[in-house]
């Protein structure tokens, strides 16, 4: 019996082997890279930090951005507005796609390719950005959270891959007993699809999540109220407000002009703490939810 130590790789097939690792190498130091330059410069002088000369590793170590980040309440008010809009919006987005593609999956569900079909034309066919915003305001949503959450409730395509995973793993078969045995389709539903179905679960969460926490476009557009501003909108107005103080710098004098640029590097090292901070949750998430993450898109993606 052959094992993998008696089998001898041909030449090419080590060439192959170099080659890829030779590519994941320099994939990881893509990837890796921006995260160290961010956490370096995070801590760094900001002199140093804008002169170029600390490329990599921290220089003349400095806690002042995070110190100047601590004591900002919009930051912190804008991270408080952040976990609870991804909380909300997550749990909305869950009630809405989890129904919805567990009815299209159903094989005695009337009328489930039409409702498909108009679910698939909204991904190429879009109402546009003025409509939306005449419905959110004519509803009485903007300059609310739900301007954030209601147009958003569901994703056809994570509709989609629900519905796909639905369809391959959950057994025909078990549905029609628990109905013969008298089983509701609520009870079906949540008693025995639901706890089946953990994987896509926790990836549609990952996926929603994930975007609620990243988004900031919504809330440029619906938001006026600088007290319901997520985190993301709060690092663009830092980043704003820097482009806008280096335009005017001509414009001053030599004192006022040395006081904002000393502001400015502040503001540099605070931009970089304030992305790490921003993406701290879903680093730390991720690792606890990549089982699940890549069973459920395979599982919901490559089958039915």
């Amino acid at each position: 019996m052959l094992t993998t130590k008696t089998i001898k790789e041909s030449k090419t097939d080590k060439i192959f082997t170099g080659v890829v690792y030779v590519f994941l190498v320099l994939a990881l130091i893509v990837v890796l890279y921006p995260l160290l330059y961010i956490i370096s410069a995070s801590i760094s002088d900001p002199q140093l930090v804008n002169s170029g000369k600390m490329w990599l590793w921290p220089k003349n170590i400095t806690f002042e951005g995070y110190k100047t980040i601590f004591e900002n309440d919009s930051i912190w008010r804008g991270y408080l507005n952040t976990i609870i809009y991804t909380t909300l919006g997550t749990t909305i987005n869950l009630i809405v796609t989890l129904p919805c593609a567990y009815a299209l999956a159903r094989v005695d569900f009337y009328g489930r390719k039409l409702f498909m079909n108009f679910l698939i034309v909204t991904m190429f066919i879009s109402g546009g950005l003025i409509p939306s915003y005449l419905i959110v305001k004519g509803l009485g949503m903007n300059n609310t959270i739900w301007a954030l959450l209601i147009p958003n409730a569901a994703s056809v395509y994570n509709i989609v891959v629900t519905r796909t995973f639905f369809q391959s793993t959950i057994p025909r078969e078990m549905e029609e007993a628990a109905i013969i045995d008298g089983c509701t389709d609520f009870n079906l539903f949540f008693k025995i699809v639901l706890p089946l179905s953990m994987p896509i679960v926790a990836v549609m969460a990952l996926f929603y999540g994930v975007g609620h926490w990243n988004s900031y476009f919504s809330a440029l557009i619906y938001l006026s109220d600088k007290a319901l501003y997520p985190l993301q909108m709060v690092l663009r107005e830092i980043l704003v407000l820097q482009d806008l103080s280096s335009s005017q710098v001509g414009n001053m004098s030599a004192s006022m002009a040395e006081m904002l640029y000393s502001k400015q590097q502040l503001v540099q090292v605070i931009k970089y703490g304030v992305m790490l901070v921003s993406t701290l949750p879903i680093i730390v998430a991720y690792p606890f939810l990549q089982k699940y993450f890549v069973k459920g898109v395979m599982v919901g993606s490559l089958k039915g």
